[in-house]
Formats: C-alpha cells, structure tokens, sequence
C-alpha cells in the first residue's frame, strides 16, 4: 500500500452485467472464544419426513460458535425432549448448561414446515422464548439464522446478527463476482459478473440495495442496485474517476470521490444521482468516506498531514479533525452502529491489521493477527467486525469479535474473495 491507497481501488476495471445466481458456499473455521462463555444445550429439534439438510440446530449452533460468546453442553445419551414439559431441570443443571434449547418440526401441506421451539433458562427453571414459523424449504437456513439470533439476544441482551449478509467480491481464474450471502457465507447469490474486478460494495442501510464501482464503461463510475429485482442506475459518472460509495444512515445520499475538479475529494449525492455537492476542499487526496450513525458527521481517509490518517468532519462541511494518531499510516475506516468505535486499517512494522478505536477515550486495540487485512466493516450489531485478509497468496474472508478474541475464517477452495461488507 502508498499514499495513494484511495486510488488503489481504482485499478480495477470493466463490470459486464448482472445476474443472479447460487454457487458453492464457504468453509467456516472458528478459532478462540471468550473467557465468559455462557453454556448452552441445544437437543436435536424433533424432525419431520421430508425436511431440508442439515439440521437446524446445527445451523443455529455454528452461529452461536462463531460469536464467540457461546459453549455447547453434550446432548449425548440423556434426555431428547421437544417442548417444556418434559424437561428434567436437574438433568441439564448437572451437565453444566445454563440454557436449553428444545423444538420440532412438523411437516405441513404444499412442502412446508412448521418450526417449534423453545429457550429455556435452566438455572431459574423458566421460558425465556417461545416462537413458531411456518417456512418453505427455501427459508431453512432463514429461519435457523432467526432461532440463533433470538438465542443470542436472549442470553447476552444484545440483537444477533446471525440473520444479516454479507457482500463480497470473488475472483476464479479470470472471472469476478460480486456475490451476497448470509452472514455465515451460505446461500451466495451474484448479483453482478465480470470479467474485470468489481470494487467497494455498500449495503444500503435497510439491505434493499447495493451501492458499488464499476469501469463499465472504461472509467470508475458509481452504480446502486437493486437486490430485489436487480434494476441499477449511475448515481456518479462524472469527469475522471468516480469511487467510494458510502451511504447515509437515510439511505437518500452516498457519500463518494471523484476527481472532476482536482485531487480525490469527498462529495456528497443524493441516491437518484441529483444533488451534488463538494464536502471536503483540500490539495489533499481525500477518500473512503462513512457517514457516522447519526449522519451528522463523514469520516474519511486523507494525507493531509502527509501520512494517510482518519479524519472527521461535519455532514455539512467546515474544518475536518484528525481522528487517528496511532501510528503513521491508518486507512479505510469503518464507524460501529452505536458510534462507539472506529475500525480501521493500521500498518505496523509492514504489517495491515484491523485496528479497534474507541473515540470517546482515544483508545486502540489490534483485533487481528494477520498481516495484509483489508475492507473492515462492522456487523449490523456492532459485535464483531467482517475484513478480508491473504492466506496461502489468495484472499479469504474473516471476521473477529470486538475483544479480538474470537476469530473465523470464511474461505471457498479455489476461490480469492475480497472487499467485504456487512448488511442487514
């Protein structure tokens, strides 16, 4: 990376079109966990003739897991109940569980299921949740991501992000897709292929749509797109280059670069593309702009001081603040959903890591443990922060917790998988 970091994104080239379509998923692998984890049973739901693979509290037990938040108490050789009644408080109190989980599934008319289940607090011997879906099979993976995150909202307070997605771009052999997934890297879809890299996609702030680059024709323009029926439009396709979308928490304005007046400045966009106006005014480069939660405030790249470093300024312009002083070299940063934390890229002794800053104390905390990380962007619940890394010469995708005790990685063999984002 150079101080022209910004326009490194710009090297990529031509988006040839869009399609929808599933392919292979990720692998997921967890490392870690932390020191408090709350023990949970999760019997094997009650199955039904016919449903879908693999079973749902096996989906919703990867979740928990990979939160780092969680530890499975052994199902093995006891009691297999379904619903309150028949179970044994004193059983599971002796295994160590401080929660359980028990439910069917019953199979339905026209190939759908109804999903049961139950949370229960095995200590205070009391229902914590109960709920009941009627989902097609196609919902499967859907409703186990929703189980999981009534689970984890339940027992920590907190919303799950089980049920949230990812965008990512993925490279195999010469080919590039920009792929969504849910949060686990299951069920992908492309939303656009090419032959050419497609770069920094954003979820719109409700996850109707996506915002990203593309050189379709010949030059960096910006686009949003539609997840629901795939229409787009040009929202920036001004003189020079046109990149870094980042919207609004209204989702009615992007924050992006261009160069059509100068050096790379921040300008703000309404989302049909009308309404532009300049926000930052600088001989610097000034990129890769997050608006924070409450929209009052961008938050961007720039060298000004002549190193990269994050800065701040108001949605309305004026003076810009420094934000980050750890280190000479800091990029791409990322605000939390409650605005508590910035997560950004810090280059150390050669090294890229995800760095974690408080910004109402000023301090910072390295998450990661790698070395050319890249792209950090926050889970829709603040938890956890999703990045992409290099491992073995290809990217692959991870995420780590906030403590930067549990990490996992989301890898597909073969494939070289960059510039994540995280979306509802």
């Amino acid at each position: 990376m150079t101080r022209a970091v910004s326009l490194l994104h710009l090297l990529f080239l031509i988006l040839l079109g869009a399609s929808f379509s599933a392919r292979a998923a990720m692998e997921i692998q967890v490392v870690g966990g932390s020191a408090q984890q709350i023990a949970v049973a999760m019997v094997p739901f009650q199955a039904a003739a016919g449903q879908p693979e693999p079973p749902l509290t096996e989906i919703v037990a990867a979740d928990l897991l990979r939160s780092g938040q969680f530890k499975l108490v052994s199902t093995a050789g006891t009691q297999q109940p379904t619903t309150p009644a028949q179970v044994a408080y004193g059983l599971w109190r002796d295994r160590g569980a401080d929660a359980l989980l028990v439910g069917q599934v019953v199979a339905l008319e026209g190939g759908r299921f109804e999903v049961r289940f139950h949370l229960l607090d095995v200590v205070k011997q009391t229902q914590l949740a109960a709920f009941s879906y009627n989902v097609s099979a196609g919902q499967w993976r859907m409703i186990a991501h929703r189980i999981a995150d009534v689970v984890y909202e339940k027992l920590t307070g907190i919303p799950g992000a089980f049920g949230s997605r990812i965008a990512y771009v993925q490279k195999q052999g010469t080919r590039y897709e920009l792929r969504v997934a849910d949060a686990d890297g299951q069920n992908p879809r492309t939303v656009v292929r090419s032959g050419e890299p497609v770069i920094s996609p954003r979820f719109s702030p409700d996850g109707s749509r996506l915002a990203y680059v593309s050189f379709e024709d010949k030059k960096p323009i910006v686009y949003v797109q539609s997840l629901r029926d795939g229409g787009r439009r040009k929202v920036a396709a001004f003189k020079g280059s046109n990149s870094a979308p980042a919207w609004s928490p209204d989702g009615r304005r992007l924050a992006v670069v261009l160069t059509r007046d100068e050096a790379s400045q921040v300008y703000l966009i309404n989302a049909d593309g009308s309404g532009l106006t300049r926000l930052t005014r600088s001989a610097s480069i000034d990129t890769e702009p997050v608006f924070s939660p409450d929209g009052k405030s961008v938050y961007f790249t720039s060298d000004r001081g002549g190193s990269p470093q994050i800065y701040r300024l108001a949605a309305t312009g004026g003076d810009a603040t420094r934000v980050s002083f750890s280190g000479s070299y800091n990029v791409s940063p990322t605000v939390s959903p409650d605005g508590r934390f910035l997560a950004y890229i810090n280059r150390d002794e050669g090294r890229f890591r995800v760095m974690l800053h408080e910004l109402a104390s000023g301090q910072t905390r390295v998450l990661t443990d790698t070395t050319r990380d890249e792209s950090p962007s926050f889970a829709p619940n603040g938890q956890a922060v999703l990045y992409a890394t290099v491992e073995g010469g290809r990217g692959v995708l991870g995420t780590v917790t906030l403590d930067g005790q549990t990490r996992a990685r989301l890898s597909e063999s073969g494939v070289d998988a960059r510039e994540p984002a995280w979306g509802r």
